[in-house]
């Protein structure tokens, strides 16, 4: 297991196609289409997850399922922005709804 400093996930850009073709090989699945995060350990992008579909691809010979939950962790965070793009409003969602009346009466 590495340590959440181990890695870097990001968003892909127009730069990792070929590296995003590599890992679909070794995979042996077909490439992500549309918006991607890639997931890099020490360096390598070993790790791809497609935002539209959440289908990933990963390098098979190296150990990638702890960086493919954090990412996916991260996938539901980007979604989460996009849909409701407030933290406040995100954050009262989150509450149960005894508390998220009370709140509301506070705003009135």
């Amino acid at each position: 297991m590495y340590g959440a400093n181990s890695y870097v996930i990001r968003l892909a850009t127009d730069a990792d196609a070929a590296a995003l073709a590599r890992l679909a090989d070794l995979d042996g699945t077909a490439p992500l289409d549309g918006e991607v995060l890639v997931g890099e350990l020490h360096g390598d992008p070993v790790a791809a997850l497609s935002l539209s579909d959440d289908r990933s691809i990963s390098d098979p010979f190296r150990p990638t399922a702890h960086l493919l939950a954090t990412m996916r962790v991260r996938a539901r965070g980007l979604q989460a922005v996009a849909h409701m793009p407030s933290l406040r409003e995100r954050l009262i969602a989150g509450l149960p709804t005894t508390y998220r009346a009370r709140i509301a009466g506070r705003r009135a």
